[in-house]
This record gives C-alpha cells, sequence and structure tokens, in this order.
C-alpha cells in the first residue's frame, strides 16, 4: 500500500482497511481489498463537496447472514462486491450486470455515467447494455438509445394513464408509426445483441442488420408475448440497424455488449417513476429479462416523487412502504442472486406553484427518506442516503446558488448531477474496500416520421 492511497482514502477510511490488512497478515480472516485507482476529476469533485458542505455518506449495509460468534458472515452487497473480486481478481469469465431503475433523476443518464465510468475504469468495461430504438421523448440527449432513430412513439410506466401493453425492465416500449421506422445504432467493437420486443397481433416482422447483412428477424405469431431475439455482431461492424416492416411493431429495448469480463450498467430510468407505477411492469417479462441480465446488483434511485405526490395528498407513508416493498420483493424473487441497493431522494423544496412558491423543504422528505431505509434494510438491501451526502437541510438551496440546480428547483445540472454520482460510487467503493472479502480467497464468477407530441405524465400532474 503506497502513501499516496492511504493519503486519498483520507481519515474516514485508512482504519478499517488497516485492520483488515492485520487479519490477513496473522491468517484471519480474509485478504484485504485495496481502492482502485480513481479519475482525475474525483479530487475536484471532493473539493466542489466541501465547498457546498456536502460531506457524503455511508452505505447501510445491513448483515443478512451473521456468523457464528458475534460478526457477519454476508452482507447485502456481498454477491456484488464478490463479483468485484472476481474482476479484480482475474477469474471472471463474463460481464457483472448492473441494472439501475429510478425516477428522471437519472433518466437523463449523467449521474449514472459517473459510476458507470468509475466501475468500468476500475475494472473493465463490457459494454452499454440495455438500450432503447429511440429517444422517450422528442428531447433530450441519445447515451441510451439509438444515435439516429425515425418513425417510433415511445409509451413509458411514468404516463398518467396506464399504456394498453406491457412493460419490461426498461420502462418503456416503442411502437413504429409507419413501415420502415427504423433506429440506428453506433457500435462500440460489442459482439452480440439481442432485441427485445412484443409479439402484438399485426404488429409485423423486425429486422436486424449490419452494412446490408441481416443478422436477425423476427417471426411474429401475434400472441402478444415478450420475447427475445439474439444476434451476433460481424467483427468491424461500425452500426447494427433496427428496422420494422410494417406498422405496429413493438421494441421493448436492444443489449449490445462484449462478452470480456467487465461492468455493464443498465439506466432504466424512467421521468415521473415511483415504486408504485413501476407495477406495471409485467411479472413474467420481469422475471425473464432479469434471468437473461443475471445482474448481480440492483439499484432503485427513489423517493422524489414519492415526497412530491405525499405533499399532493396523493399518497401516504403506508402506501409507500408497502409500494417499495413490493417492488424490492419482485425484483429480488426475479434476480435471486444479485445484490440490492436503494438509493433515497435528493433534498427538495416545496412544490407550491406561481407566487406563493417557497424555498421552504419538501414537506414529508424526511419520512419518505426513513421509510425507505426502513423498507430497504428489512428486504435485506443497502441504503444510500442521498439527502444526508448533499450536506442535509438546506443542501438544495446551496446547489442552487452554486449554480447547479434548473430554474424547476427539482433537477440537479451539470456538477451537480456528477457531484450526485460521485456521493454513490464513492459510497460503494469504500464499503467494498471495508467489508472483508470471503476467507479463502475471492469467488468465481460466470454469466454470462415527424416526432408524436410526448405523453402527459404523472409528474408533472398534481
Amino acid at each position: 500500500m503506497t502513501h499516496s492511497e492511504v493519503r486519498w482514502r483520507g481519515r474516514r477510511t485508512w482504519l478499517p482497511v488497516l485492520v483488515c490488512g492485520l487479519l490477513a497478515a496473522f491468517d484471519i480472516g480474509a485478504e484485504p481489498r485495496v481502492m482502485p485507482a480513481r479519475p482525475a476529476r474525483v479530487q475536484a469533485l471532493q473539493e466542489l463537496a466541501q465547498r457546498l458542505g456536502a460531506p457524503g455518506a455511508r452505505v447501510d449495509d445491513p448483515c443478512v447472514t451473521p456468523s457464528r460468534g458475534t460478526g457477519c458472515a454476508r452482507t447485502a452487497l456481498a454477491p456484488f462486491f464478490e463479483s468485484l473480486d472476481a474482476l479484480a481478481a482475474g477469474s471472471a469469465s463474463g460481464p457483472v450486470v448492473i441494472e439501475a431503475f429510478g425516477n428522471s433523476l437519472i433518466a437523463g443518464d449523467r449521474i449514472v455515467d459517473v459510476l458507470r465510468e468509475d466501475l468500468g475504469l476500475a475494472f473493465g468495461d463490457a459494454g452499454r447494455g440495455v438500450l432503447l430504438v429511440d429517444r422517450m421523448a422528442p428531447y433530450g440527449g441519445r447515451s441510451r438509445t439509438a444515435f439516429s432513430a425515425a418513425g417510433w412513439q415511445p409509451r413509458t410506466l411514468g404516463e398518467l394513464r396506464a399504456p394498453p401493453l406491457p412493460f419490461g425492465i426498461t420502462g418503456v416500449y416503442h411502437v413504429a408509426t409507419a413501415a420502415k421506422a427504423r433506429g440506428r445504432f453506433k457500435l462500440e467493437g460489442e459482439s452480440r445483441g439481442t432485441l427485445w420486443w412484443l409479439d402484438v397481433p399485426h404488429g409485423g416482422a423486425l429486422t436486424v442488420s449490419s452494412g446490408g447483412q441481416v443478422l436477425a428477424r423476427t417471426e411474429p405469431s401475434g400472441d402478444g408475448r415478450a420475447r427475445a431475439t439474439h444476434f451476433e455482431l460481424p467483427a468491424g461492424a461500425k452500426s447494427v440497424d433496427v428496422v420494422a416492416e410494417g406498422k405496429g411493431a413493438v421494441v421493448q429495448g436492444v443489449v449490445l455488449q462484449h462478452s470480456r469480463p467487465g461492468i455493464v450498467l443498465d439506466m432504466l430510468g424512467v421521468p415521473s417513476a415511483d415504486a408504485g407505477l413501476y407495477a406495471r411492469m409485467d411479472d413474467a417479462i420481469l422475471r425473464s429479462q432479469l434471468a437473461e441480465r443475471a445482474p448481480r446488483l440492483l439499484l432503485f434511485f427513489l423517493g422524489g416523487n414519492e415526497s412530491k405526490r405525499l405533499e399532493w395528498k396523493r399518497m401516504d407513508l403506508e402506501k409507500l412502504r408497502s409500494d417499495l416493498r413490493t417492488l424490492l420483493g419482485r425484483a429480488r424473487l426475479a434476480s435471486p442472486g444479485s445484490a440490492c441497493m436503494v438509493v433515497g431522494p435528493m433534498d427538495a423544496v416545496s412544490d407550491a406553484r406561481g407566487p406563493n412558491k417557497t424555498r421552504t423543504q419538501r414537506p414529508f422528505l424526511e419520512a419518505v427518506i426513513a421509510a425507505e431505509r426502513e423498507v430497504a434494510l428489512a428486504q435485506g438491501c443497502a441504503f444510500f442516503d442521498t439527502f444526508t451526502a448533499m450536506g442535509g437541510k438546506g443542501s438544495l438551496l446551496r446547489f442552487h446558488a452554486a449554480g447547479f440546480m434548473h430554474v424547476d428547483m427539482v433537477h440537479p445540472r451539470g456538477k451537480g448531477l456528477d457531484l450526485l454520482g460521485h456521493f454513490v460510487t464513492d459510497a460503494l467503493f469504500r464499503a467494498w474496500v471495508e467489508t472483508p472479502s470471503p476467507a479463502g480467497g475471492v469467488a468465481s464468477l460466470t454469466t454470462g416520421t415527424p416526432a408524436p407530441l410526448p405523453v402527459p405524465t404523472a409528474e408533472a400532474t398534481p
């Protein structure tokens, strides 16, 4: 361990690492984990957080398997940490997949971009994972979508009224509004892909092609079921197209990734989403798609919309607890080998509009955080407190004064997003380093047309 490594970890982290090292030196327990190299921007973000009075926070990682003595044999995050061990040791045989569900806080992808980049730099990058054939609205970036697309109408689980077709884990589906609707994806050397689609009546076939070569073609029967069509990508291919042969074809997502070991983070955030709206995911599709992805960590960025709806008197705390308990239970049942973590909401101000708009803390916010922590820990999931990491009550105003909030005083921007991503990433890295690894070495891992008008969502409607 170098002097610079100890200095980077800081006073909050050196003692547990030293204890782990002493245990290993005396053959008591397991080998210590070492903090991986971090990108240069980390230091700048830490300095910015200090200026904003944002101390960060630790992950609450509950014990799920007590040891025979007084310690803990296994914590909630153990499946994920063991997967990182395998990547670090070079014994992993495939990607380590993370599924990040959530609301508009992550739907723009920048917060989880930080997590994806940091983990990828430390443990290897295995590709982009789950993408959409087009955007969720006629605006926004394309980091999660085809880089060019036309002829698709998006529907999301965040809409005010439930759309007519079932959702999978993306929380989105796209309907072809005309024949030859197309989405083109740039390739980054990925070797394989999957097309997720709904076999709707009269929807017609979908083709996947690259450089004029047809790689796959669906064979619809019209039975309404969700299906997955797998395809291999040619070496050296620059792009891949998904094309609807006729109007009405439905695409739920496109998976593009490498076969090599490394990190894949699927960003599954949907504007307006809360734990209750995730009930719109179909159980059979949820099970099949999570089984296919075989994630090692399920992340849930929730609570902002719940606190807003409590303020609007559209829900109560018991419904919040019930909705979150149900969502975590469904996801864990569908992916029993995965760790899970709930990421609580950021600081927020009252939602009063017009001249009555105030900058007082949103009612129920801290009650929502307490309820989410309670449910997460009871369900055997870890919990991360974003509110505390930002600096608690009043921290949103400091972010706003620094220019890191949009005018809606709800959504961060620029470095504000980077900071929120850094808080989660830093907490996960520190928890991995400080949690003793399994005795006997690390575990192995085997994984294997003009745009339509946007549909109103529940987020903007009191």
